[in-house]
This record gives structure tokens, C-alpha cells and sequence, in this order.
């Protein structure tokens, strides 16, 4: 790869470049995350895409999306003005990995069967005007169907073997790496059938036949789209990246 097309990492404080990395942005601003999503973007599982290529894929200018991200300095709250300039540490990678288990998985474990029970009321009472509905229920289904096996093997196996690395305790680090490029391919997949179902309705679009549980439906896909790219992205960006860290000094650590 061309020098003046490597990556760059970009910090909070770092300007904006077409070189810099989505997921590396989203890291450093949250906020970019809702206008990526409003752009239709992919931050997450493709967050080791550039600004450059990013622009390219969706159809607009490098200058146009570098605006966009470009987002104006939070005001800073009087009573945190004192340690405003004080680094954040980093969270350690157990406290990260529980945080997304309470948070996206929990949020995931609940909302999959209330939406699926929902998709299929609004396919058998919509889908002989709205045919599409078939396809939207049958994606919704795999993306369920992927999403159940994944959480489980976050939490039973891949994110408990993190929580040993990071406490310097012994891993098979074979089989940590072999489950996290894993999860890494199902990311991918997942994401695949959300760009899928994003289609199938327009974008969300709400129909003018529409009633309360086909809003309800639609709305509630479009949330769950937006919290599983926020969860990917944390997953992909942050905390597998960190882990790839720990492994690496491991690895360069001589064996006693």
C-alpha cells in the first residue's frame, strides 16, 4: 500500500484526513457514529475503511464527508472544568467486555423475540400488499438466527478467555485468536443482512397503509440496527484491537 494511502489512527485532538480510519473516528468522537448511520455508512464492521474509500463506496465527496465528521468541541460542563484536560484512562478490557454483555447483549436478548414475534404479526396482516414483507421477515430470521450462537459464544467462551489474558493469567492464545477472527466473519455477515434489511423497507420508511405494529416493527428494526452497529463497532474497533495489543506483548514476552 502507497505511503499516502496508509491508514492513519486518529486521536481526538488529531485533524481529520481522508487517510483516517471510521472506526478510528467513531473511537475518538461517539458522536460520528449518528452521522455515519444517517449517511448509511458502515463504521463497524467495516471500520478499518478510510474516509477516502468510505466517500467512494457511498457516492460522495472526500471533502463533503470530512465536513460532516468534522463535529463542533462539546461544551465542557462548569463543574468538570477543573479536570477537562485530564486524559480519560482507558477502560480495562474486563470492564469493557461486561459493559457490552450488560448493555448490547442484554439489550439483544430482549428485543430479538419481542421484534420477531412483531415482523411475523405485521407480515401476516400486511405482507399480501406489501410482498417485500416476506423477504424482510426471512432476514430478520437469519440475522436472528446468526445473533443467537454469537452472544452465546461471547459470553461462555471468547470474552471469559479476555477476561483471563488480560489478568495475566494463562490462555490457550490459539484459540483465542481462532475465536475472535471468527466473531470478526459473523460481524461481517450480520452486518450484510442489516445493509439487506435496511433495503427491503427503503430505509425505514414508514408506508402510508401503515398501522401501529408496522411503525412499531419498523422502528424497532431501525433501533436494533443502530445498536448493533454500536456494539460491532465496540467489539471490533476497541476491544479485539486492545486484545490483538495484549496478545502481541505475550507473544514477544520470553518464556520463563
Amino acid at each position: 500500500m502507497p505511503a499516502s494511502l496508509t491508514p492513519a489512527i486518529v486521536t481526538p485532538q488529531a485533524p481529520l484526513t481522508p487517510t483516517a480510519t471510521l472506526g478510528s473516528l467513531v473511537v475518538a468522537d461517539a458522536r460520528r457514529a449518528a452521522v455515519l448511520d444517517r449517511a448509511g455508512i458502515d463504521y463497524c464492521c467495516n471500520g478499518h475503511r478510510t474516509v477516502a474509500q468510505a466517500a467512494q463506496d457511498a457516492g460522495v465527496t472526500v471533502d463533503d464527508l470530512l465536513r460532516s465528521l468534522d463535529l463542533p468541541a462539546e461544551p465542557a460542563h462548569p463543574a468538570a472544568t477543573v479536570t477537562a484536560t485530564a486524559p480519560t484512562p482507558p477502560r480495562d478490557l474486563t470492564t469493557l467486555a461486561h459493559d457490552i454483555v450488560d448493555t448490547h447483549h442484554a439489550y439483544l436478548w430482549d428485543e430479538m423475540p419481542r421484534l420477531a414475534a412483531l415482523v411475523d404479526k405485521v407480515h401476516r396482516v400486511h405482507g399480501d400488499r406489501h410482498p417485500e414483507l416476506a423477504e424482510v421477515r426471512a432476514t430478520f430470521a437469519a440475522i436472528v438466527g446468526d445473533l443467537d450462537p454469537h452472544l452465546a459464544a461471547e459470553e461462555r467462551r471468547v470474552f471469559p478467555m479476555i477476561r483471563r489474558l488480560e489478568s495475566g493469567a494463562a490462555v490457550p492464545t490459539a484459540d483465542l485468536r481462532a475465536g475472535i477472527a471468527t466473531l470478526r466473519a459473523e460481524h461481517d455477515h450480520v452486518g450484510g443482512l442489516l445493509r439487506q434489511l435496511r433495503s427491503l423497507t427503503a430505509g425505514y420508511a414508514v408506508p402510508t397503509d401503515a398501522c401501529g405494529s408496522y411503525r412499531a416493527m419498523l422502528a424497532g428494526l431501525e433501533a436494533m440496527e443502530k445498536d448493533t452497529h454500536a456494539h460491532i463497532h465496540q467489539e471490533n474497533n476497541i476491544l479485539f484491537v486492545q486484545v490483538d495489543v495484549l496478545l502481541a506483548a505475550r507473544d514477544a514476552t520470553p518464556a520463563e
